[in-house]
Formats: structure tokens, sequence, C-alpha cells
């Protein structure tokens, strides 16, 4: 069987195609640098999306604070996590990098901000 997709690891965007079968990977190509390789078998074994938001803040001058994920988070898990994040709230003041939801549904990746609020 084949896939083919998009590499989006660098700026090239490579066309990459994908043949697997029942136990794995066979082979990639198309790929312009290591990096397509890579991207190919996360996409294909275990999908993973960086996530950005915004948290609501109590006591701030915004009503909102920007923040996402500290590593990408697995695909599946973006709605759920959305709802998370939906949920809390976070006292002023904030200031880049600090965590606003530590280990977000068990997955050891950090929610933080992205910028400072006041």
């Amino acid at each position: 069987m084949t896939k083919q997709m998009y590499c989006v690891a660098c700026p090239l965007g490579c066309f990459i195609t994908v043949e697997y079968d029942d136990t794995g990977i066979l082979n990639v190509t198309g790929n312009t640098c290591k990096r397509g390789i890579d991207y190919a078998r996360t996409e294909m074994t275990n999908p993973t999306r960086s996530l950005t938001s915004t948290i609501r803040v109590i006591g701030g001058k915004r009503a909102v604070i920007p923040c996402k994920s500290h590593e990408p988070l697995p695909k599946n898990m973006m709605f759920d996590c959305m709802k998370e994040i939906n949920k809390a709230r976070v006292k002023a003041p904030a200031k880049i990098g600090d965590v606003l939801i530590p280990d977000i549904l068990g997955t050891g990746i950090d929610i933080v901000a992205t910028d400072n609020c006041d």
C-alpha cells in the first residue's frame, strides 16, 4: 500500500510517498532531507501536532493569555486537550514560559504561556 503526503518538517515541503504493509513502513521516497523520513514514520505510526490556543486570565489586564504545548501532542488527543484548556483559568500575573497546565491529560507535556500578562 502507499500513502502520499506533503512533508512539513522543513520549508521545502516535499511531496513524499510512503510504501507500507502490515509489518510497517517499507520505503519513503520524494524527500529531499532526512527529516522527511522521520516525518513520514511519525505520521504513519503516531502523528503529533503542536497545539496553540489561549487561556482565560483572572485579574489580568487582558482576558486571555496565548499558550502552546511545550512539545507536540498526539493528534488524536487534540480535542480533549482543547476541552481542558477551555476549562482552565490562570491568575495574573503570568510570563512567557510559565507552565499554565502541567502534564495535560497525563501526556507528560505542559501547556506554557507564550506572552506576558500583568
